[in-house]
């Protein structure tokens, strides 16, 4: 999983609330489980005018002009700004995968779903949670300034925005440890590779017959 520290991006605005999962990666998307390919069925709906299915060449269906992704001053946008309750809906892990897939990196609102908040840091993506009332003068500022971009700086828990007004956010220590480090539940597990080597072989050493079981 790719480290997070300090991350400087550009600001995409979608002004919606409730935003599910089924509409950050429709269902018809979900029959890999592997990590790659969903990132142009990215709000797949919002995005194209057509509907999509899989294995279509996503650089002939018609575009959205009116969706934000799709809007030229939005290009290359790394940081999601949205409202309350994003992430609600199924819990699906392709939904953060579609995200970071299509260059994502932060995503800032009011309130997220548990499963999607938890499965963000676990997939390299950070989610902040502001005010509303934050949250809504960043909207307005966003809109009022072409090219808009923010610094979100994760050791010291601060976004500076291009005023370099500076906004204080919380992550829980442990999440916060694992991202900086870019370390995903394998990664973890794998800090500990030389403890468990040496419980494998003291077991088989112990119970030689399990070595027949396990071929």
């Amino acid at each position: 999983m790719q480290a997070f520290t300090v991350h400087n991006g550009l600001v995409a605005p979608l002004d919606r609330e409730n935003v599910d999962t089924d509409l950050i990666i429709p269902k018809q998307f979900l029959k890999s489980i592997k990590r790659t390919g969903f990132g142009p069925n990215l709000f797949d709906e919002l995005r194209y005018l057509d509907h999509g299915e899989p294995g279509m060449d996503n650089s002939k269906r018609p575009l959205n002009p009116d969706f934000v992704l799709n809007k030229p001053r939005y290009q290359g946008a790394s940081v999601l700004l949205t409202r309350k309750n994003f992430g609600c809906g199924s819990s699906r892990e392709h939904a953060p995968w579609a995200l970071v897939q299509y260059g994502f990196r932060v995503i800032i609102a009011p309130s997220f779903a548990d499963i999607f908040f938890n499965n963000s840091f676990k997939n390299g993506l950070l989610p902040i949670r502001l005010s509303e009332e934050e949250v809504a003068t960043l909207f307005d500022e966003v809109n009022h300034q072409e090219g808009y971009t923010l610094t979100v700086d994760l050791e010291q828990q601060r976004i500076t925005t291009p005023s370099g007004r500076e906004i204080a956010f919380d992550v829980e220590p442990f999440r916060r440890y694992c991202l900086l480090n870019g370390f995903d539940d394998i990664g973890l597990t794998l800090r500990q590779a030389d403890k468990i080597k040496t419980f494998e072989n003291q077991r088989l050493t112990q119970m030689p017959w399990l070595v027949g079981m396990a071929e």
